[in-house]
């Protein structure tokens, strides 16, 4: 086995635990900005916590804070170890580092402070855009500049991954973010009206499937074989898994506008490529848990392959779900109701977060070079996770349909049978559900920072990994 002493791992090391400090203070955002849309008077009329400030503060630290800083550290941890080269920059990875956490800084200013595009997952204005681009960009080059240099001349699947969504992203990124700036804090979109929406969500629908999928199967292309000590169930399947995938996604946007102005054959289009999806999203689910074939028996002890297999699993329903939303007369009943939210986090917490956690979990040890504060306390977070993403999915799921079905009720003379605020009044059990999903989720993550805190603490006392 080689010394890993040629490789980075500081920087690693620095974006690990700031995944868990973004994630803490993301999900805490969400948990409060649930809270006042179960009570609203919790807002206590302080402009800089409303909901409408919140809300992009919780997407933008929860996808681009707490997931982007486990993509950087699980991509600097694999691609040094498939490519067996350190990292091509030394500077470049620390360069990306306090950029990114810099990043995070304004965005959360800006965006409380009422500084917004309005476009989602793209609020941010143009100087913070603009530095976006520059990490990203540094990021590729340090990537790319890794692989260069590889003393490995296989390029393993996970790396595909992650090139398809650094390329993708920064290509997403730039042409939604083209911009024309009016002051140091206010722009314009380049793009106006219809144009304006399709460029939004041909960017917005593939940050979800580049950075938000992407990225983290190039994770669990990695972590999943390791921690289970098994190879990958089809490296064929892998392969037809990330081509088709990269082909399909990019053109799934347009299914968040059916029924709007834009014209009805993009409607047909994004729909029809969301429907196609299904079959390489559940080949690289199938692929997932397959890799435990003949290997079941260590779900019953280990707590980190638990996190990993679950969230694959959550991969499948969730990709199952999302085309299945997309049909324009599914979509008709579903669009704009608590159903969409209910599905965003089935993706987002069943999936995103919680292999984000399985590799995190993989890293810590081996990055300090110690055990494990305690398993006992991976396995208490599991089930904290799995339980606070279901009870949360499953509440938004019954108000959704609910909502919508209420709005699409009409009386014999064609008059609507309720009236809004009627069905906001029927939501609001759901809502406090909804609540007491978050609160078990974000408690889970606290018991990983203690967790995490107590391992980095011990280092250095055992050297056993």
């Amino acid at each position: 086995m080689e010394s890993e002493t040629k490789y980075d791992d500081a920087v690693v090391k620095k974006f690990t635990i700031m995944a868990i400090v973004w994630a803490i203070v993301g999900m805490l955002a969400g948990v409060v900005a649930a809270s006042q849309l179960a009570f609203p008077a919790l807002n206590l009329d302080i402009p800089y916590i409303t909901f409408g400030r919140l809300r992009p503060l919780h997407t933008n630290a929860v996808i681009f804070a707490f997931g982007g800083c486990v993509l950087f550290a699980a991509i600097y941890y694999s691609v040094q170890r498939l490519c067996r080269a350190r990292l091509f920059s030394d500077f470049l990875s620390n360069f990306t580092f306090w950029g990114w956490q810099i990043i995070i800084v304004l965005a959360a200013v800006t965006l409380l402070t009422g500084h917004t595009t309005g476009k989602e997952y793209a609020e941010l204005e143009w100087p913070i855009d603009i530095l976006i681009a520059v990490v990203w960009v540094a990021l590729g080059i340090n990537f790319f500049g890794t692989l260069y240099k590889r003393q490995e001349s296989h390029i393993y699947v996970a790396l595909w991954f992650y090139m398809a969504m650094i390329i993708a992203v920064a290509v997403l990124h730039i042409f939604n973010s083209l911009e024309l700036p009016v002051s140091w804090l206010k722009s314009y979109s380049v793009y106006a009206g219809v144009q304006d929406a399709m460029v939004q969500w041909w960017y917005g629908h593939n940050a979800v499937g580049f950075f938000l999928t992407a990225g983290f199967l190039g994770i669990m292309y990695y972590f999943l074989p390791k921690q289970a000590k098994m190879p990958v169930y089809s490296y064929r399947l892998s392969i037809v898994h990330f081509w088709s995938l990269i082909f399909l996604y990019i053109w799934a946007g347009p299914h968040h506008l059916h029924y709007t102005a834009l014209p009805d054959w993009t409607q047909t289009l994004g729909m029809t490529f969301s429907l196609m999806l299904i079959a390489p999203s559940w080949g690289g689910m199938i692929n997932g848990i397959m890799t435990l074939k003949g290997a079941w028996d260590k779900l019953r002890t280990d707590p980190i392959l638990k996190f990993m297999i679950v969230a694959v699993s959550f991969y499948g329903m969730s990709t199952f779900e999302g085309p299945m939303m997309s049909i324009k007369t599914v979509n008709a009943l579903s669009h704009y109701t608590d159903w969409t939210i209910g599905h965003v986090h089935s993706g987002a917490l069943g999936w995103v977060a919680m292999i984000s956690i399985g590799a995190l979990y993989y890293m810590l040890p081996r990055l300090w070079k110690t055990e494990i504060y305690s398993v006992k306390l991976i396995n208490a977070h599991f089930w904290m996770s799995t339980i606070g993403v279901v009870i949360y999915i499953t509440a938004m799921w019954i108000s959704g349909v609910m909502q919508g079905l209420m709005w699409r009720a009409v009386n014999p003379d064609g008059s609507l049978t309720y009236t809004f605020a009627e069905t906001v009044a029927a939501m609001h059990p759901y809502y406090v559900i909804r609540l007491v999903g978050g609160l078990v989720f974000l408690s889970g993550m606290l018991l990983m920072a203690y967790n995490a805190f107590m391992t980095v603490r011990q280092a250095g006392k055992e050297v056993n990994v």
